[in-house]
């Protein structure tokens, strides 16, 4: 709950034409399913999770070198537009489920749809088994926003605030701080070499200061 990974003020508004046409350009598949997942991206619940988060993942594979680090980099492709093309915040222990059995239902059957479905899935923990290198990337493009500047981290906290202002304060701070804990508790945040070497100590760093002031 309370989001497991911010963009500047406005990032919930749509992105212009020019913006979806250039992101539609980026799909590996049909143009016609890429704008349906647009416009899941674009539903008005969201303030951290639209369409530039989704842009951020792929520039984000694109700055870990998943063309070559992943086994099937469409499929991690795939994986980052359907991983939270399902997203609502009042039942957010749902969303990777839905949105995985969104990719199974929108792809094609066969081995890479599998793959795209078991990412999506893999979202929830974003804990990858070693040598699972399409998890890897998946994960550590989705975690990347947690490795931000400090100002631009403080603008995606508050951002996922946003998201659940419908819940008390007092019981977003207990939950959101869980989440926080849960990831500190992971052995490492990033599994790719390059996410390891310039992402881990920034944001264990973010984290551990924002679990700081949720619990202070």
């Amino acid at each position: 709950m309370f989001a497991r990974a911010a963009r500047v003020p406005g990032h919930n508004a749509r992105m212009s034409g020019d913006d979806d046409s250039a992101l539609i350009a980026r799909f590996p598949g049909p143009p016609a399913l890429a704008r349906e997942l647009l416009d899941r991206w674009h539903e008005p619940q969201r303030r951290y999770h639209t369409a530039a988060h989704l842009r951020a993942v792929l520039d984000r594979l694109d700055e870990l070198g998943a063309a070559e680090y992943a086994a099937d980099p469409v499929a991690v492709a795939l994986a980052a537009w359907f991983h939270d093309a399902v997203y609502d915040p009042r039942d957010p222990d749902g969303n990777e489920e839905a949105a995985a059995e969104l990719a199974e239902d929108r792809l094609p059957p066969g081995g890479r749809t599998a793959e795209v479905v078991r990412l999506v899935r893999l979202t929830t923990t974003h804990d990858p088994a070693p040598g699972d290198t399409d998890g890897a990337a998946l994960c550590d493009a989705d975690l990347g926003v947690l490795a931000s500047p400090p100002a631009a981290y403080a603008v995606y906290a508050a951002e996922v605030r946003q998201e659940y202002g419908f819940v008390p304060d007092a019981a977003f701070r207990a939950g959101r701080a869980g989440v926080l804990e849960r990831l500190l508790a992971l052995p490492r945040l990033f599994h790719t070499p390059y996410g390891a070497a310039h992402w881990e100590a920034t944001a264990r760093y973010n984290v551990t200061a924002e679990l700081s002031l949720l619990t202070g």
